[in-house]
């Protein structure tokens, strides 16, 4: 295993794009990036637990019972595998997180809310 070095800003402003950063048996991380106020997932859960920081922007997270969670730069959320949410870009401009996972992208079950049933391939919708 080597060890490698990211500049998340430069990330922001180069890539512009959701990229794995590593990918290994035991753990995966990744750059999150929505540019546009309103983007947004749709309402879902993974198998595995995870975090997801907020590094530019703000992130709300909302929850099935109606309940939301605003996040700012320098917060994390910690979340159980199982555990739905849906990410939206709540700010005035992009939206930036890393997030990192327990387990191998190859091994992450992304599960709809509505139908309970895996999402392949992950989409996001547009608000």
């Amino acid at each position: 295993m080597s060890i490698e070095f990211a500049d998340l800003n430069d990330l922001a402003q180069n890539e512009k794009r959701r990229k794995v950063l590593i990918n290994t048996s035991r753990l995966h991380a990744w750059f999150h990036y929505y540019p546009n106020p309103g983007d947004k997932d749709d309402m879902h859960c993974h198998n595995q637990d995870q975090t997801f920081y907020v590094i530019d922007g703000e992130c709300t997270m909302h929850f099935p019972d109606g309940s939301k969670k605003a996040l700012n730069p320098n917060m994390t959320a910690m979340i159980t595998g199982g555990s739905f949410y849906q990410l939206e870009n709540t700010g005035t401009g992009p939206m930036v997180m890393m997030g990192n996972r327990s387990g191998s992208v190859e091994d992450t079950q992304t599960i709809d809310y509505q139908t309970r049933k895996p999402i392949e391939p992950r989409v996001r919708s547009r608000g």
